[in-house]
């Protein structure tokens, strides 16, 4: 079987670089493209490129993706800034019966992945929920995408065992008590030593129950990043997260 040509998009920043090292180590895979500021996306067109992987920036990403669709290039996101209207947006550009694959991930660490199931899990069994997400000060969006997409599963939960909200009479400026995502609250964190961590919170009367991950190198990424671009040309179609993968769909 011949190797897969990937092409990496944001390519000299922190994630991107260190998707480029594992790609050219990998025996399957084989980078043919690093992209960065002012390079155009052609190059991934006269590379013949199968799979571009996308850790670039807000701004920047939904450009990248909808000149790789209609180009028929898989497409393998990280870079953060998806919500729920992006998300429909992506889908619409693939259309009712696409060819191409796109999977967007908040998060590819496995640990990570596991952290959010065991959110929504645990959430419908307690009164209260909250989310604390901390991250290196050069991240540029808050809250991370890792903290909405667990915050919006806890909600789902929630919502389909009935419980709306969490009791607190907090009055007058609400601002200390974080950002509401589908009445999650939601805090962020930026402190230079620190790479990306997450904590759920719940409590009931007498209990609590914290559930925590931290990722400590970027390496710790890297498994999740490369089981999505050996799956996505399987899979059609918009992908949310690894989560699929790691069950075996894919």
């Amino acid at each position: 079987m011949s190797n897969i040509i990937v092409g990496v998009t944001g390519a000299a920043g922190r994630m991107g670089s260190e998707v480029c090292r594992v790609v050219r180590e990998a025996d399957d895979l084989e980078l043919a493209a690093a992209l960065d500021l002012g390079v155009s996306l052609d190059v991934l067109l006269e590379n013949e490129v199968q799979v571009m992987v996308d850790f670039t920036d807000p701004e920047s990403v939904m450009t990248n993706i909808k000149f790789c669709v209609r180009n028929g290039i898989h497409c393998v996101v990280g870079t953060s800034g998806f919500t729920p209207e992006r998300l429909e947006e992506v889908a619409q550009l693939l259309g009712p019966d696409p060819e191409v694959g796109v999977l967007v991930a908040p998060n590819f660490g496995v640990g990570a992945v596991l952290m959010m199931q065991f959110a929504k899990r645990a959430a419908p069994f307690f009164e209260s929920v909250e989310v604390i997400e901390l991250h290196h000060p050069d991240k540029v969006d808050a809250p991370s995408g890792t903290a909405l997409r667990t915050a919006e599963l806890i909600a789902e939960a929630r919502g389909s065992a009935g419980i709306v909200g969490s009791p607190d009479v907090t009055a007058g400026d609400r601002t200390a008590r974080g950002l509401s995502v589908s009445g999650v609250p939601v805090h962020s964190v930026r402190l230079r030593g620190l790479v990306a961590h997450q904590e759920v919170l719940m409590g009931s009367t007498g209990e609590a129950l914290s559930i925590r991950h931290d990722s400590l190198d970027r390496t710790s990424f890297m498994p999740g990043v490369l089981l999505a671009v050996r799956a996505i040309a399987k899979r059609p179609g918009l992908t949310i997260g690894i989560d699929p993968l790691l069950e075996g769909d894919g």
